[in-house]
C-alpha cells in the first residue's frame, strides 16, 4: 500500500535506518573480502593434488600469550592424531609440558585461527642448538580433525619453508611415523627425499638460498596474517559487547515486566 502511494504521489520512500551493529558487520565483511581479493591477486596460490585451487590461508607466528589456545588445540586431538604428531599417544600432562617448554625466541611456532579465534592448525619449526647443524631445522604439524581436507597442513608446511629459507636454513628435516601418510605425502610433493626405516620415516628437503622475493613474500604474508588476526579479534570483542548489551536489555525488560 505504501509503495503504491509513493508511486502515485512521486514522493521518494525513505528506507528505515540500518541498525549500527548490522552496518558494522556489513562493513567488516565487505572490507575483508576486498583484502582477500587483493592478497590473492598479489600472491600466487598453487593447486591441490586433486586439481582444485588453494585459497590463501592466514598463517601467523604464535607467541607465549597463545599458549592456552595451543594447549586446547593439542588436547582436542584424538589419540591417533596425538600418536602421529608426537610418535606416541601423548597424555594431557605431556602435552602441557611440551607447550610449556616451547622456546619462542629460538623456534618458529605457526598457527591458523578460525573466525572464532580457535587454533585449528599448528606447526613447529625447530632450529637446532648444535652449531654444526645451524643450517638445519625440523618441522612438525597438527591439524584439528574437523579441518581435514582443506590443505592446512600443506599451507603450514609451505609457510614454514619460506620462514626457514629466510633464516638461512638449507636442510629441512621431518621425522614421522611411516603410517603418517598425509605428512609424508606433503614432504614428497615438496621434493623431499624420504627414507623409511621400519615404523619410522625421515624426510629431507634441501632449501634454496633466500632471495629478495622470498623475504618480501614472507614479510607481506606475516603482515596480512596479523591484520586477519586483529580483524577477527575485533569482531570477537564486538560480538561479546553485543551479547552484553542484549543481556542488559533483557534484564531491563524482565524487571519492567515483573514490576507491572
Amino acid at each position: 500500500m505504501r509503495a503504491k502511494l509513493v508511486k502515485t504521489l512521486g514522493i521518494p520512500m525513505r528506507r528505515p535506518p540500518v541498525p549500527f551493529f548490522l552496518a558494522w558487520s556489513r562493513f567488516f565483511r565487505s572490507g575483508w573480502r576486498r583484502c582477500r581479493r587483493w592478497w590473492q591477486g598479489l600472491v600466487p596460490v598453487g593447486p591441490k593434488a586433486d586439481g582444485r585451487a588453494l585459497f590463501w590461508v592466514p598463517i601467523r607466528t604464535l607467541s607465549p600469550r597463545h599458549k592456552p589456545r595451543m594447549v586446547r588445540h593439542l588436547l582436542a586431538l584424538p589419540a591417533q592424531d596425538r600418536y602421529l604428531r608426537f610418535g606416541y599417544v601423548a597424555t594431557d600432562e605431556q602435552i602441557a609440558r611440551y607447550v610449556g617448554g616451547l622456546d619462542f625466541e629460538r623456534d618458529e611456532i605457526l598457527g591458523v585461527f578460525n573466525r572464532r579465534l580457535e587454533l585449528v592448525g599448528m606447526a613447529h619449526l625447530a632450529y637446532t642448538l648444535d652449531p654444526q647443524w645451524a643450517s638445519c631445522a625440523e618441522f612438525g604439524v597438527s591439524v584439528s580433525a574437523h579441518q581435514r581436507g582443506k590443505g592446512l597442513g600443506s599451507r603450514l608446511f609451505g609457510h614454514a619453508v619460506v620462514h626457514a629459507r629466510n633464516q638461512g636454513v638449507r636442510l629441512l628435516f621431518i621425522h614421522a611415523l611411516s603410517e603418517n601418510v598425509a605428512m609424508l605425502k606433503i614432504a614428497r610433493q615438496a621434493g623431499a627425499r624420504v627414507q623409511r626405516d621400519g615404523s619410522e620415516s625421515e624426510a629431507y628437503l634441501a632449501l634454496p638460498q633466500a632471495t629478495l622475493d622470498s623475504q618480501i613474500s614472507g614479510l607481506v604474508q606475516d603482515q596480512m596474517a596479523e591484520l586477519d588476526y586483529q580483524l577477527k579479534l575485533q569482531a570477537q570483542q564486538f560480538r561479546a559487547w553485543l551479547d552484553t548489551v542484549q543481556e542488559i536489555r533483557q534484564g531491563v525488560r524482565d524487571a519492567r515486566d515483573s514490576g507491572r
